[in-house]
């Protein structure tokens, strides 16, 4: 049996919306996806990569006052501010790590004595999981997935189950943008069935925002597979 979940509105206490938890068996078919279109996204340049993913954010402006409204409702922001986080801080990071994308990522050439030309070139690890909070959904999950797709990898994203419609939004935004099947992809899951992801082999980097106690299921999760991890965990101004 499929569970699924409720997202209660701080707004009037009603259902907002209510979202099933992805089957066990449509996580690994997914998963199967993002190994897959990594092969060939990784062979893209970094130009088309820019294009398509500057299309996901034109998206997102452009619905950003439905979107800000359906922010109000899962998490209780204001409706006056709600789509600044979209316009303002979201669009903004967005398109900054989108100009310094190819310098970040170009080859850093070594100075030698001899003939021998040395360098070092940053490689996509492969697929990412993200998993964002509910606070600033868009902006957190937007660090990750820019800079992660502009590096050549896919990416799983899945947010707090406060604002599912958010991991929706971007999974929309990427598609209408006409990047590759697979390359973005939202699921919903339950802590059990993300703590099983965090484990598979099919995951090759994880990057969370979330509390000391969500952080340290993660790195329990990920021992022994040494993979790289983003962790921002709650505090004062991490």
């Amino acid at each position: 049996m499929v569970k699924s979940f409720n997202v209660i509105s701080p707004v009037d206490g009603s259902i907002y919306v209510q979202r099933a938890f992805a089957a066990n068996g449509q996580i690994d078919k997914r998963l199967d996806k993002a190994v897959k279109a990594f092969g060939s996204w990784k062979q893209t340049s970094m130009a088309e990569r820019k294009k398509l993913c500057r299309k996901a954010v034109e998206w997102m402006l452009q619905h950003a006052p439905q979107l800000g409204e359906e922010l109000t409702w899962q998490m209780g922001r204001p409706i006056q501010f709600a789509s600044k986080e979209i316009t303002g801080s979201f669009a903004e990071r967005a398109e900054y790590m989108l100009e310094i994308a190819e310098d970040a990522l170009a080859d850093v050439s070594l100075h030698s004595g001899d003939a021998t030309t040395r360098y070092i070139r940053r490689v996509p690890h492969g697929v990412v999981l993200v998993l964002a909070p509910w606070n600033y959904p868009y902006l957190t999950a937007v660090n990750t997935v820019i800079p992660a797709l502009m590096a050549g990898n896919c990416v799983v994203l899945k947010h707090a189950t406060q604002t599912p419609l958010c991991a929706e939004a971007f999974e929309k935004a990427f598609k209408a943008a006409g990047v590759p099947e697979g390359v973005l992809q939202a699921i919903h899951m339950d802590h059990n069935q993300v703590a099983g992801v965090v484990r598979d082999s099919r995951i090759h980097y994880v990057s969370f925002t979330g509390s000391v106690v969500g952080g340290t299921a993660i790195e329990a999760a990920m021992a022994g597979k040494f993979i790289g991890s983003g962790l921002e965990l709650g505090g004062k101004d991490p």
